[in-house]
């Protein structure tokens, strides 16, 4: 309990993050609410179209009279879904693949190392966009491109928390009790990890959300569904006479990957045990 206390006082201290979780919370109840109002449907065209943003349109409408905030609200949904699924794959995958390269070494380690890199060389969009192109579109693909891309962050990260914890004294204890490599692995090296791996996997949320609304912006995610990048997307080719239809969807990505950034930086703050605001 008081370090459960300690941690959110940590986290409260930091008023960013604090302000970035509200904003998060919000968000995940939009998310929920879009897909319990299955009377309201954002695809519904109209005779507004390119309208400016007034009171019966807060957003402005796009080019077929479909209203922009609406597009927006919904968007939230496959953002949400997008960077939630990635991040969790991703995390869980880097955690068993580092988790295990750091405690037993050897020619495996070496192998996850090596591969590491070549994901840290290779841009992340140009890699992920030729998968995508190769294997056709669509929302669950662009999920696992990306978890694909981000495990190697939590895995190099793991891997180093696993080599330090495994040489503490307590872990050596529990190794002369005769506890088996993977029990001690498990129920010792891996609890004890996790602190910075929240924190990774938190930033892994907004780096999946910029790198869909990408996709989507070069038509390479889903088409059956309305994103922030597809929005941008069909709003560059009005910038000049319609700036609404780029500047709203932009400032939700911007916002949210920025909100998702101070959030996992408050965590990690609030693990550190060096943290003294």
């Amino acid at each position: 309990m008081a370090a459960t206390r300690r941690f959110w006082h940590r986290f409260l201290a930091y008023r960013a993050g604090a302000a970035a979780t509200i904003y998060v919370l919000v968000l995940v109840v939009i998310a929920v609410a879009t897909q319990l109002l299955s009377g309201v449907d954002p695809h519904q065209l109209s005779n507004e179209v390119m309208r400016a943003p007034s009171p019966a349109h807060l957003l402005g409408t796009d080019e077929l009279g479909r209203d922009v905030l609406l597009g927006i609200v919904y968007g939230v949904w496959v953002s949400l879904t997008v960077g939630f699924s990635a991040a969790l794959a991703a995390t869980v995958l880097g955690v068993v693949i580092g988790a295990t390269a750091g405690h037993y070494g050897g020619a495996f380690d070496l192998i996850v190392m090596r591969i590491s890199e070549v994901f840290q060389v290779v841009p992340s969009f140009i890699l992920a966009a030729v998968i995508v192109a190769m294997s056709g579109p669509g929302l669950t693909r662009v999920v696992m491109v990306i978890a694909l891309l981000a495990w190697p962050q939590i895995a190099r990260l793991m891997r180093g928390e696993v080599i330090r914890i495994k040489q503490l004294e307590f872990v050596d204890a529990v190794r002369c009790l005769g506890v088996r490599e993977w029990v001690i692995l498990a129920t010792e090296v891996i609890p004890n990890a996790v602190a910075p791996i929240l924190a990774a996997g938190t930033l892994i949320v907004g780096q999946a959300i910029l790198l869909e609304a990408a996709l989507s912006f070069f038509g390479l995610s889903s088409a059956d569904l309305i994103s922030w990048g597809r929005m941008l997307n069909s709003g560059q080719r009005f910038l000049f006479n319609a700036w609404w239809l780029s500047l709203f969807p932009g400032t939700a990505i911007f916002v949210t990957v920025l909100a998702f950034n101070l959030l996992g930086d408050a965590i990690g703050s609030a693990l550190n045990p060096r943290t003294t605001r």
